[in-house]
């Protein structure tokens, strides 16, 4: 079992900051085959950021740990390898050490206690609990123990007063990951740098009405990207858009259903219902030489299956040519070196941008909806804020 020095934490404000708890250890989740890239990351933002260590990981684990040589200042813990700038990465946590149960009949003791030895939580100093698992196939074997734990834990950690009654996003969460019944991770997560539900994962619903499950990618990307004071002034009714390979029409319908106007620009056959609705206007082109029919869009959103250098020059020279203000388009991914490819990618794109003095923000994840491929982001002009 591993142990931490003993240390304060929150303050009389009940602020959303660990105080000096030491943290050497940073732990994040990923897809299931992901790991090495993720790794491949991290060792990138270690280089930026100046905070060296090294990466642990195992194979299909859906984890990867990233281990600092000095422990991390209480700026560090809360601002550094922020999730939002992660590509591969679904959930960041620091780590605050290893609880091996040699009770198994009572494993919330267990935890209780193990917490009051290396930090003093005052009343009401996490906003939230997890008891989380791998999203692979070993992690769907303690699924079923993880959701049943949860309900007396979160009891005892309100008993103890550490605990708000609702879900407090402003406010550290407290995680324990569990390979199985017999030992758990203990972590924590950072309000503004962290994915705010179980797993790392947006729960979405699928539209029974939309034509595809491709639809729960833009859905997905859509809600991560843009706050909802952003969606509602950046994805407004009467905006246009081209959708490029658009057909059966997943993507389409996420912007249909927010009143704006789409270009559908494929060589397929569109869905009925949303042609039946008056604001697509389907081309049977190439997405690779249509041109707006007005000159210009608010958006161009591309899922075309293509090689990821291809796709990324498309929509450079729309937005240099100032065909569309924004996009969000996805990046097919490469057998190996993904992290790589993609890193050079966007940084090649964000510099044509900036030689075009083209004001912009680009952001890109692994999208838990995306399989072998990674979307991205690129707002500027009015959408800039």
């Amino acid at each position: 079992m591993q142990t931490y020095p003993q240390s304060n934490y929150a303050n009389s404000s009940k602020s959303s900051n660990v105080s000096e708890t030491e943290v050497k250890t940073m732990l994040f989740y990923c897809r299931e085959g992901y790991e090495s890239d993720l790794a491949a990351e991290l060792e990138h933002h270690s280089a930026t950021q100046q905070l060296y260590g090294y990466s642990q990981l195992v194979p299909n684990s859906a984890i990867v740990k990233y281990h600092f040589y000095k422990a991390l200042t209480k700026q560090q813990q809360t601002k550094s390898f922020p999730w939002q700038d992660l590509i591969f990465a679904r959930q960041r946590l620091c780590v605050l050490g290893d609880l091996e149960f040699t009770d198994t009949q009572d494993r919330i003791g267990s935890i209780i206690e193990y917490m009051s030895q290396f930090t003093d939580i005052e009343a009401n100093g996490l906003g939230d609990v997890f008891v989380e698992h791998a999203d692979n196939e070993k992690g769907k074997e303690v699924a079923k123990f993880c959701k049943k734990f949860t309900v007396p834990l979160r009891q005892a950690l309100r008993k103890k007063g550490w605990l708000t009654k609702k879900s407090h996003t402003g406010l550290p969460y407290l995680h324990l990951f569990l390979s199985d019944s017999s030992a758990c991770v203990i972590a924590m997560s950072h309000s503004k740098n962290r994915h705010s539900q179980r797993l790392g994962i947006t729960r979405l619903k699928f539209p029974p009405e939309a034509p595809s499950r491709s639809t729960l990618k833009l859905d997905e990307a859509i809600q991560l990207f843009m706050s909802s004071a952003q969606q509602s002034n950046y994805l407004q009714k009467g905006m246009t858009a081209v959708d490029l390979g658009a057909c059966p029409g997943g993507w389409t319908f996420q912007l249909v259903s927010r009143g704006m106007r789409v270009e559908a620009i494929d060589n397929g056959a569109m869905d009925e219902g949303l042609m039946a609705t008056g604001l697509v206007k389907y081309q049977a082109a190439d997405g690779f030489k249509y041109q707006p029919i007005d000159g210009h869009v608010d958006w161009l959103v591309c899922d075309m299956i293509e090689k990821p250098e291809k796709v990324s020059v498309l929509i450079t020279q729309w937005l240099t040519k100032r065909q569309a203000t924004s996009s969000i388009f996805n990046l097919k991914l490469p057998m190996k070196q993904r992290f790589q490819t993609v890193n050079e990618l966007l940084a090649e794109m964000s510099s044509k941008l900036s030689e075009h003095q083209i004001l912009h923000q680009m952001q890109a994840k692994h999208l838990y909806h995306d399989r072998d491929e990674v979307t991205v982001i690129v707002r500027s002009g009015a959408h800039l804020i």
